[in-house]
């Protein structure tokens, strides 16, 4: 209950705030809030707005989903394996800056212009920050934890999966949560070419055309997109992290 209240609250502070904001640029540059909630529940009541966020639904879930697929063990792998580590982490962290929406068209010519390209762009983006987040976690295991395991006999599938794993979900499961504005700042980006599905055309489609107002019913649509994913994250933390709750 007190969540929700906090985030009413939230709500109403970023709508006063669009109110004045409004009030001092114009409801033309930037119409007001109360126009966009009521223009966005009338287009969430429409097929084709429906279709665009689903799109859009579909993509960015696709591609998180093969971001922690591949960069969450890859990050295990890296932080237990001394000698590969040693050879594969400078790979990483030389590739790890480079904007990766600069390889749109790469996947372009090598995927074709359907979803996939766009999805795993966004895997490759997200993943990065898994891969590098779960490597510090195993790599930061206190030895001591280690040592006790492997004093009572256990073995190395049991050390992965009941020491190295646990240790390393929580920071990994943050990183999925930080990571998820990340994705949806990239699938606006991806859905800006060579599309007609998805809020990130639609918002551009609307900008194109001069109505404001169905461009910020998108913005809003992509925004709720993006605290849907961040409130999963949270609700995974849960799931897998039990003892984090315990704890508190």
């Amino acid at each position: 209950m007190k969540t929700v209240l906090h985030y009413l609250w939230a709500y109403f502070a970023v709508g006063a705030v669009w109110q004045v904001c409004s009030l001092l640029v114009g409801e033309f540059v930037l119409p007001r809030p109360w126009e966009v909630a009521l223009a966005f529940f009338d287009a969430a009541a429409t097929p084709q707005f429906l279709a665009h966020a689903g799109a859009s639904a579909w993509r960015v879930c696709t591609g998180l989903c093969l971001a922690w697929a591949a960069g969450f063990p890859l990050g295990i792998v890296l932080g237990c394996r001394r000698r590969l580590d040693a050879l594969a982490a400078p790979v990483v962290f030389l590739t790890y800056p480079v904007p990766k929406i600069v390889f749109l068209p790469v996947f372009f010519s090598l995927f074709g212009l359907g979803d996939l390209p766009r999805s795993v762009l966004i895997a490759l983006t997200v993943g990065y920050q898994i891969v590098v987040v779960t490597r510090a976690s195993v790599l930061n295991i206190d030895r001591k934890y280690l040592d006790s395991y492997r004093s009572l006999g256990g073995s190395k599938s049991g050390l992965m999966r009941h020491v190295l794993v646990p240790a390393a979900l929580p920071d990994a499961v943050t990183a999925l949560r930080v990571a998820s504005g990340t994705a949806v700042a990239v699938l606006f980006m991806v859905e800006s070419f060579a599309t007609r599905t998805g809020l990130g055309f639609l918002i551009m489609d609307a900008w194109g055309r001069g109505d404001q107002v169905e461009m910020f019913t998108g913005i809003i649509a992509m925004s709720l997109l993006g605290l849907g994913l961040y409130g999963f994250a949270n609700a995974l933390e849960r799931l897998l992290c039990p003892w984090k709750r315990e704890r508190g």
